[in-house]
């Protein structure tokens, strides 16, 4: 049976509960995620901040505050404010199936996957893509 874990990221990037939201915005430019998994001094998983969550929380340009001064507030907001602490997470050992229902049916983006408390990866929809093409591979005749 394929697992969460033959396919999950394993190499996170994540923030702990204490960076600001300003972090989380240098994080997800430069990485290109869309979700960032947050963490306790202990490497617990706290919660998850989500592209989403950055755009509701961050100040529109049509308010007519300078960058500068936006950089500012944004460096004082820390993510505990803006994170999200009622997520689903799963097991490493939860089949892939079941992963790819919860992300359809409940409209999630990822679900970070937890051992013992601990983040030891996550399993996003970019994840079931490239599963996707691999096995298309695996099956298309090469030309």
């Amino acid at each position: 049976m394929f697992q969460v874990k033959n396919i999950m990221t394993k190499d996170v990037f994540t923030l702990n509960q204490h960076d600001s939201l300003s972090a989380a915005k240098d994080l997800m430019n430069l990485a290109r995620i869309r979700h960032i998994p947050i963490v306790d001094d202990a490497g617990r998983f706290a919660g998850l901040l989500t592209h989403r969550d950055i755009l509701a929380a961050t100040i529109s340009e049509l308010a007519g505050i300078d960058r500068e001064t936006q950089d500012e507030i944004e460096a004082g907001i820390p993510i505990t404010e803006i994170m999200q602490t009622d997520v689903v997470t799963v097991s490493p050992d939860l089949s892939l199936k079941e992963a790819a229902r919860l992300l359809l049916e409940e409209k999630y983006g990822c679900l970070p996957v937890v051992c013992d408390a601990t983040l030891c990866g996550i399993i996003t929809e970019a994840d079931f893509l490239r599963l996707t093409i691999d096995l298309m591979d695996a099956v298309e005749p090469e030309e």
